[in-house]
């Protein structure tokens, strides 16, 4: 004969219910660690377009024009100096960046909203106008490439503030800046030290497909010349082949 204990249905109902109640448990905190995650996401890439919209609304404020020097090793280790001309010119829709190193030359054009326009000519008699990925060349045989001096990673869509440090002794939002369309030879992946108070770029490391650091890239120096601080000096390293490039510029302080 079967024996009844009083409560006994109840008691096996609670040892039944108590997993479920875990279970459930475990389950509302994995949605609400999403949903932070979620959040946290969505808030670093509305900084980080924020950031980057308030970046390239930043232009010159009248015409500049500076020589300069181009100081890099050539694929034969040969030390080379080339002559540089830098001009500025500024209109009311746009301004545009021209950069002259012997027989090479670029002129970027930058409009807001509007992505940048390149217009390169080389050494082997090339004229043409290029974008995206295809500014990913050297400029006049250097560590520096046409997307480096036009700033090219700030117009991709996927902008987002990973954190804030300091870097050279100033504070530093860090912004990585993706790629959508990502080549073999080119930057996949930028991370930007913006300095918080001036919005002056303090380093930029550039990542390859594969993950792998490319290019490190450094301001030098900068002075202030008629009321505005300009970049005297500029430096581009390539750890995967070793070799770096000085682009310095010729100011006249007063």
């Amino acid at each position: 004969m079967t024996q009844c204990f009083p409560g006994g249905a109840e008691r096996r109902r609670s040892a039944f219910a108590l997993p479920l109640l875990v279970a459930a448990m475990n389950l509302l905190f994995t949605i609400s660690s999403r949903t932070e995650t979620t959040n946290a996401l969505a808030d670093a890439e509305t900084e980080g377009r924020n950031l980057v919209h308030q970046l390239l609304e930043q232009r010159p404020a009248e015409n500049l024009s500076t020589t300069g020097v181009l100081k890099f090793k050539d694929t034969h280790g040969k030390r080379l100096e080339i002559p540089v001309f830098f001009a500025t010119v500024v209109s009311e829709t746009n301004w545009t960046s021209r950069y002259e190193a012997g027989t090479n030359w670029v002129t970027i054009t930058h409009t807001q909203n509007q992505a940048n326009e390149y217009h390169s000519h080389d050494a082997n008699g090339g004229d043409v106008i290029l974008s995206g990925n295809e500014t990913m060349v050297s400029f006049a045989g250097s560590d520096f490439w046409l997307a480096d001096l036009g700033l090219e990673f700030f117009h991709w869509p996927q902008q987002k503030v990973l954190k804030r440090e300091v870097r050279s002794s100033r504070g530093c939002a860090v912004l990585e800046s993706v790629n959508p369309n990502p080549t073999t030879n080119a930057y996949a992946r930028v991370l930007s030290w913006i300095d918080s108070e001036g919005g002056a770029i303090i380093q930029a490391e550039a990542y390859d497909a594969n993950g792998k650091l490319l290019k490190k890239f450094y301001p030098k120096k900068v002075k202030k010349v008629d009321g505005q601080y300009q970049l005297e000096s500029m430096e581009m390293d390539n750890p995967q082949t070793d070799s770096r490039t000085w682009l310095k510029f010729d100011l006249n302080t007063k």
